[in-house]
């Protein structure tokens, strides 16, 4: 989540949404190998920092809705890695130091304001050749579910009930027009949660 705005009740829906073992095991795969400085955007309740290896030094987590935020702070305390807790958001990002080694954007890019002006500032931040891991669900291949996602985007509705989040977003193209370089994507494995809608899981670098 990345709008600046508070929703109280989304972010309680989404503490119990996203507790389901299949999206614990993409997270888990989503950070295998991370090393060094990181960022991530969007930490949400701080529910993925258990996954972080030891090989992560230093972990900086963004997230701007206020009770999300909060969880995030008292989960801090229990991660295997030092973590920092800021507000902000993923298009303007809190003063912090650049060069990171990784960034981390796990169902973050869905809900954002400016697609590309996040990707441009995650892109800012990370040292030459640095990674961006990134979890996100995208536009279906199906042209039936396709059609109704651009529908649920345009009516709006789904935005206001998902705090921002969009269905439709072509989030891989939008990486690549950033700048970053896809070095691989695959299709996570939620069961019914992926089907008809894909999630995706990647890597890419940046230049």
């Amino acid at each position: 989540m990345s709008a600046a705005q508070s929703h109280p009740v989304f972010a309680r829906l989404w503490t119990l949404a996203s507790d389901g073992d299949a999206l614990q095991r993409a997270r888990e795969d989503l950070l295998r190998g991370v090393q060094g400085r990181g960022l991530e955007v969007g930490a949400g309740d701080g529910r993925g920092f258990k996954h972080y290896p030891p090989t992560v030094t230093e972990l900086v987590a963004v997230e701007p809705e206020p009770y999300l935020r909060r969880r995030a702070e008292l989960a801090s305390g229990h991660a295997p890695v030092p973590v920092k807790v800021l507000a902000g958001t993923a298009e303007r990002l809190p003063p912090v130091e650049g060069d990171f080694d990784f960034a981390v954007a796990s169902l973050v890019l869905c809900s954002v304001s400016d697609q590309a002006r996040a990707l441009t500032e995650l892109r800012r931040v990370l040292r030459p050749g640095g990674e961006l891991r990134f979890f996100e669900h995208v536009l279906a291949t199906g042209p039936p579910v396709a059609a109704a996602q651009r529908w649920l985007d345009r009516s709006g509705l789904w935005p206001r009930l998902g705090a921002g989040c969009h269905l439709s977003r072509d989030t891989l193209a939008a990486i690549t027009a950033a700048g970053f370089q896809i070095q691989s994507v695959r299709t996570a494995q939620l069961g019914v949660l992926a089907r008809p809608v894909p999630f995706l899981v990647g890597r890419a670098l940046a230049p």
